[in-house]
């Protein structure tokens, strides 16, 4: 699996956990992203440009550290 998959699960876990609205946080990630998360799958290639911003859109967002 990648690491930009598993940052996913955990978002999508926080979002389903916390009855937050899935299309806004994924969209506001998204934008800071430049990535649809609904788009990574077991087989996106890591990128630690990617998992970085993934991760700190994560952190301000949802208040979660990845």
């Amino acid at each position: 699996m990648s690491v930009l998959y598993d940052l996913r699960m955990l978002i999508e876990k926080k979002i389903e956990r916390d009855g937050l609205d899935e299309t806004q946080v994924k969209g506001e990630i998204g934008l800071r992203t430049g990535r649809l998360v609904s788009l990574i799958s077991t087989r996106t290639p890591d990128d630690p440009v990617a998992i970085a911003k993934m991760s700190q859109a994560a952190k301000e967002i949802l208040g979660i550290s990845l």
